[in-house]
């Protein structure tokens, strides 16, 4: 069926522009389409990574924070053993170690949400990345399909 305009009651024939132009058109455009697929993917990637990056730096600085907490604490708890020692009799090794319990508690903490952040970042490949390129190869081999009909 043909389409008419209805203005004026012609008959209106539309062409494929695609049908047109040569094969060697065809695969320059293809070429081309592909070379900036191929750009726009590498900075999906850097960006992905980049982020990664900074998930895993985070959980990195938080295991850096557990192990300064837990160093806090270890000397907090030399310090319960001296006074304890000291002052066989009084109760200021009681205050030390009340500390000393919450610097490790803090660390704990810390150290767990600290691996969660670094799980949460791996593993370091780009996964939407790599999801696009198998989208992008398998419009690209149906472009080369249809470009030699």
């Amino acid at each position: 069926m043909t389409p008419t305009d209805p203005a004026n009651g012609a008959t209106a024939t539309y062409e494929n522009p695609m049908r047109e132009e040569g094969i060697g058109e065809l695969m320059k455009q293809l070429a081309h389409d592909t070379a900036t697929l191929v750009k726009q993917e590498i900075e999906l990637a850097k960006a992905e990574t980049a982020e990664k990056g900074k998930k895993a730096g985070l959980g990195l600085g938080m295991f850096g924070g557990a192990g300064l907490l837990g160093l806090l604490g270890a000397g907090t708890l030399t310090t319960v053993f001296v006074a304890a020692l000291a002052e066989l009799t009084d109760h200021v090794w009681i205050g030390a170690l009340i500390v000393t319990v919450v610097y490790f508690a803090i660390a704990g903490a810390l150290a767990l949400v600290g691996k969660n952040k670094v799980q949460e970042a791996l593993p370091p490949a780009p996964e939407q990345t790599i999801e696009t390129l198998k989208e992008d190869a398998t419009w690209a081999k149906t472009q080369v399909k249809s470009a030699r009909k």
